[in-house]
């Protein structure tokens, strides 16, 4: 599986953003500041508008028609759940929302299940990061997209790329940027 970015220029964004990451590979995206890296993830998922160049997944391209399908492929880990009250454009879904939905209903979970993921990322399973990366991991999709992930985690992200998953992430910390095969700079 190939996920390319080709000259995309996204809302509130100066500049065009261009990589290909292929399955078993670990991406970062850096640079910039953090809101501005998580808008570059929503652009993946075809919830932020793109004003020029296209996002493909195999060399097929986001539109309107094809985002939903193309979010089936994926799982985001958001750095954060929406705190109540807050209005944004995209709202992070709580995880009972994600076990919740029809195409993960027959995924096997449990709190002792979601507990040896995060065990296995090696970072503070206190940090909510942590929790969403791992559910997010449970949902076994070929894509795997992780806002500002713990440091901490840059061998258990790099693991989960060598087993297939196209891995892109985003992130400043040193760690995760030399675990990554790919870095582009925003």
């Amino acid at each position: 599986m190939i996920l390319e970015l080709n000259d995309v220029l996204t809302e509130n964004e100066s500049h065009t953003l261009s990589f290909m990451a292929s399955s078993g590979e670990l991406m970062c995206i850096t640079g910039g500041t953090a809101a501005s890296r998580t808008r570059w993830l929503l652009a993946i998922q075809g919830f932020s508008h793109i004003s020029h160049g296209y996002v493909c997944i195999d060399g097929e391209p986001l539109t309107e028609r094809t985002a939903q399908s193309f979010r089936e492929l994926m799982a985001y880990a958001p750095e954060r759940l929406t705190t109540l009250g807050e209005v944004t454009k995209y709202e992070p879904p709580t995880v009972q929302d994600v076990f919740s939905l029809k195409a993960n209903r027959d995924i096997p979970i449990s709190n002792g299940i979601l507990g040896e993921e995060m065990r296995r990322t090696g970072a503070d399973v206190s940090d909510e990061r942590v929790q969403l990366l791992a559910v997010a991991v449970l949902l076994d999709k070929k894509i795997l997209l992780v806002d500002n992930p713990p440091k901490e985690t840059s061998g258990y992200l790099k693991n989960l790329a060598k087993q297939g998953k196209v891995v892109v992430v985003t992130s400043d910390e040193d760690e995760i940027i030399s675990a990554a095969d790919q870095v582009v700079e925003i």
